[in-house]
C-alpha cells in the first residue's frame, strides 16, 4: 500500500473505522483455521454500501488486494487476510431492509446473522432454512462466499438454493444486480447466482442478498439412535435413504464428540460409540406416518436405544449437543483441524471405518461429526499445536482423508470451501484444463486477481507451515507433480 492509497483510504473513513496499528489489526489476522495467520495493512469498516463500492473502486485502481470478512468463522482460511493488502469488515452492515411475509423473502446486507432471519420472520410462521453449526454468529455474506449449508440441508438445500437475488459490486468496482425478489425470475438465462454463490470472494462482494423463507413445519419428530459401533451407524444412514423416507436431518456423532458435547452442554446423551440424530417435519399426517417407519429401520440398523424427544425443550437439547460439538472438543485438545470432506452415503459406513484406521497409524485421536444424510464428514484431528511438528502431521492425516473421499467418489469439500487449506488438493478433483478454465472465468471478473487473492487456487506460498515431504495425496496415488 502506498500513500496515496491511504490518503484516499482517510477520505472515506474516519480514524476509528480505519484501523493501522498492530493492536488493532491483531484480531483479523486469522479466521477460525487458526494454524494460517497474515498480518493486513490495514482494516476498514463501512458501515454503507457506498463506502464498499467506493473502497473497492479504490483498490482496483491501486491494484491493492482485498478480503471480504463477516464474522471470521470460516474454517479452510477463506477469509484471511492478504499479507499488506486490505481487510473489508463487514459486520456493520447488519440491517434486515425488508422482510415480506406475503412473498416469503427477506432482503438483507451483509453483515446480518445467520439465524437473525429466523428470529425476524418467526411471528410470521416463517424461517430461513440453511442452519451451519455457526448460525448464531455467521453471516449471510459469508454463507453467500462457501454456499454453506448446515444440518438440514439434505431436505432443503444449500445457500444456493435459498438466494434469489443479489446487487454485487465486483472486484473491478462495477455494481451489477443478479436474480430478483421473485421465485419465477428464477431459472431464466445464465445462472449468475449460482456462479456468484461458492465463489469464495474471487469475484467481489454481495452489498444486498435477497433469500427465500420457508413456512415452520407444522410438527417435528426428532430420533436419538445409539450404536456400539460408528460403523453401523453409517450403514443405518444408507438404510434410511434406500427406504425412500427424506427426513429434514440426519446427523452422526461418535464417542470423542459425544464426551465434548456432553460435558459443554449437558445435553443428556447416553454412552454409545456413535449416535444418529433423524429428523422429521412437515405436516402431522405425513410425519406420523414416517416416524413408524423410521423407527422400524432403526430397530433393524442395530441400535441398542431409540429415544424420541418428547418436547420442544428435549428436541432442543439434543440440537445444542450437535451444534455445540465443534467448539465443545476444544475442552479436548489444545488445537484440531476440522476437514470438510464428502463421500457417497453408500461408502460412509465404509469411510468412518477407514478414518478409524488413519487415527490409529497417525496416533492422532479424531472427533467425527457430519451430515450424514449427504455424506459430508466433518473429522475433527485432535494436536497439540506446542509439539514439534504436531500441526504437520494432523495435516497429513487430514489429506489422506481427503484422499480417502476422492477415492470412495467423492469429494475435497461440501461447505467449508477450498479456501488457503485445500487449494493444492484441486487438482485430484480438477483436470488442468477445468482449472484454467476457471483461473480464465475468474480474471475476466477481475483482471488484476484482487479479490481475496491467493485462496482456492494452487500456487503461492501461502501464510502458514508447509507440508514436509511427499503430499498426502500423491502418497494415496490420487495426484502426479511429474
Amino acid at each position: 500500500m502506498n500513500r496515496a492509497f491511504f490518503a484516499a483510504l482517510e477520505s472515506i473513513y474516519p480514524p476509528q473505522r480505519l484501523l493501522t496499528r498492530d493492536v488493532e489489526l491483531l484480531p483479523y489476522e486469522s479466521d477460525a483455521l487458526t494454524a494460517f495467520s497474515a498480518k493486513p495493512g490495514a482494516v476498514v469498516l463501512p458501515v454503507n454500501e457506498a463506502e464498499i463500492v467506493d473502497t473497492v473502486r479504490l483498490c482496483h485502481d491501486h491494484a491493492v488486494p482485498f478480503v471480504a470478512r463477516g464474522s471470521g468463522t470460516s474454517l479452510s482460511g477463506g477469509s484471511l487476510p492478504i499479507p499488506e493488502g486490505l481487510t473489508i469488515g463487514l459486520n456493520r452492515l447488519n440491517r434486515i431492509k425488508k422482510l415480506d411475509p406475503q412473498q416469503r423473502i427477506a432482503v438483507v446486507e451483509p453483515g446480518v446473522i445467520n439465524l437473525s432471519i429466523s428470529e425476524a420472520a418467526q411471528p410470521y410462521g416463517l424461517y430461513y432454512a440453511p442452519d451451519p453449526s455457526s448460525q448464531s454468529i455467521c453471516t449471510i455474506g459469508g454463507n453467500i462466499a462457501f454456499n454453506s449449508g448446515g444440518a438440514h440441508c439434505l431436505k432443503y438445500g444449500m445457500t444456493s438454493n435459498h438466494v434469489l437475488g443479489m446487487k454485487v459490486v465486483l472486484a473491478d468496482g462495477t455494481v451489477t444486480k443478479f436474480g430478483s425478489e421473485s421465485v419465477e425470475g428464477v431459472g431464466i438465462g445464465p445462472d449468475l447466482i449460482g456462479l456468484f454463490v461458492g465463489s469464495e470472494g474471487l469475484f467481489g462482494i454481495a452489498l444486498e442478498i435477497t433469500v427465500r423463507l420457508m413456512p415452520q413445519p407444522e410438527v417435528y419428530r426428532t430420533v436419538l439412535a445409539a450404536y456400539d459401533d460408528l460403523g453401523r451407524a453409517g450403514d443405518a444412514v444408507s438404510m434410511v435413504v434406500a427406504s425412500g423416507l427424506l427426513p429434514g436431518a440426519m446427523e452422526i456423532m461418535d464417542r470423542l464428540a459425544i464426551e465434548a458435547a456432553e460435558a459443554s452442554v449437558k445435553a443428556g446423551y447416553p454412552d454409545a460409540e456413535a449416535l444418529l440424530i433423524v429428523e422429521l417435519e412437515g405436516e402431522s399426517i405425513q410425519v406420523n406416518t414416517e416416524f413408524e417407519r423410521l423407527q422400524g429401520i432403526i430397530q433393524q440398523s442395530g441400535a441398542f436405544e431409540l429415544r424420541v424427544a418428547e418436547s420442544e425443550a428435549e428436541r432442543t437439547r439434543i440440537w445444542k449437543g450437535r451444534k455445540g460439538a465443534f467448539s465443545a472438543v476444544g475442552r479436548l485438545s489444545p488445537d484440531y483441524i476440522v476437514q470438510d470432506g464428502v463421500v457417497p452415503r453408500s461408502r460412509l459406513g465404509e469411510a468412518l471405518l477407514a478414518i478409524n484406521a488413519l487415527k490409529v497409524k497417525y496416533g492422532l485421536e479424531v472427533a467425527n461429526v457430519f451430515h450424514a444424510g449427504d455424506g459430508n464428514l466433518h473429522p475433527l484431528i485432535l494436536y497439540d499445536g506446542r509439539a514439534v511438528g504436531a500441526l504437520e502431521k494432523a495435516e497429513a492425516l487430514a489429506g489422506e482423508i481427503l484422499a480417502l473421499c476422492i477415492n470412495l467418489g467423492g469429494s475435497i469439500t461440501g461447505e467449508h470451501g477450498v479456501g488457503m487449506e485445500k487449494r493444492d488438493y484441486l487438482p485430484a478433483m480438477f483436470s488442468e484444463e477445468e482449472i484454467d478454465i476457471m483461473q480464465a472465468l475468474r480474471r475476466s471478473i477481475d483482471p488484476r486477481e484482487i479479490a481475496n487473492r491467493g485462496k482456492m487456487f494452487p500456487g503461492g506460498e501461502a501464510p502458514a507451515l508447509k507440508l514436509q515431504g511427499l503430499h498426502p495425496l500423491e502418497k494415496a496415488g490420487v495426484i502426479s507433480r511429474e
